[in-house]
């Protein structure tokens, strides 16, 4: 079941376009949650989104999944599972279907703490 209007007008990427437009982090004063600003471009077919964050030596301190989601602008809140080493953070979004394609992922970088 589709939740979408015909006679919004706007135009539908097929599963081989859509892609992330944008993707933006904006950590909280508490330095333990990042809230994350998705855009996706408009879709024919609800994608699948895996999203990562991980410190400055690779390795993941936080991670979601988003499963069809219903809407192509997404914000939410990922909850760092570990105080970061030094060094700017890198979030990564990869949107993909079940049964193919994958978009190429889209990766930041920013910090906990503005200078």
């Amino acid at each position: 079941m589709e939740f979408f209007f015909p006679e919004d007008g706007l135009q539908r990427a097929a599963p081989e376009e859509t892609r992330i437009l944008s993707l933006k982090a904006e950590p909280y004063d508490d330095a333990h949650r990042v809230k994350v600003l998705m855009e996706i471009s408009p879709f024919e077919k609800r994608p699948h989104l895996e999203v990562m964050v991980s410190d400055s030596q690779g390795q993941e301190i936080s991670s979601a999944s988003f499963v069809e989601p219903m809407s192509w602008s997404l914000a939410f809140t990922m909850h760092l599972r570990q105080q970061p080493s030094a060094g700017p953070l890198t979030l990564q979004a990869n949107l993909f279907y079940p049964d193919g394609p994958e978009a190429p992922p889209t990766t930041i970088q920013f910090d906990l703490k503005p200078d």
